[in-house]
């Protein structure tokens, strides 16, 4: 399959970057918060990367070169508009947590 190296490319980092920020979320629950800003800057490094590979995908194929559309190209596709919405998801999440735990230290107890 013509791409299919690429197309690998998008899913495994892609895959990478969703699982990163999901287990940010989880460190963020237990207040690592060191934990999380590594695992935050280390997905949107995988999140870039994937990225970057679609849009040379899509660059090629405006150039006129031929990209098969395949099953494993939209898997591909799928994983990162996932990665992509997780991202969105986790980020305010961490935010939420983050104002709730200064909320707490706040209090008189």
């Amino acid at each position: 399959m013509k791409n299919e190296q690429e197309i690998m490319q998008i899913i495994t980092t892609g895959g990478d970057a969703r699982a990163k920020y999901l287990t940010a979320l989880q460190e963020a629950r237990n207040r690592n918060w060191r934990e999380v800003d590594e695992l935050l800057e280390q997905a949107e490094i995988s999140l870039n990367e994937a990225h970057k590979t679609q849009t040379s995908l899509i660059q090629r194929e405006i150039r006129g070169e031929e990209i098969e559309t395949s099953l494993l190209m939209v898997h591909a596709q799928d994983h990162l508009m996932n990665a992509i919405t997780v991202k969105d998801l986790v980020c305010e999440m961490i935010l939420f947590i983050k104002e709730k735990v200064n909320e707490e230290s706040g209090r008189i107890k």
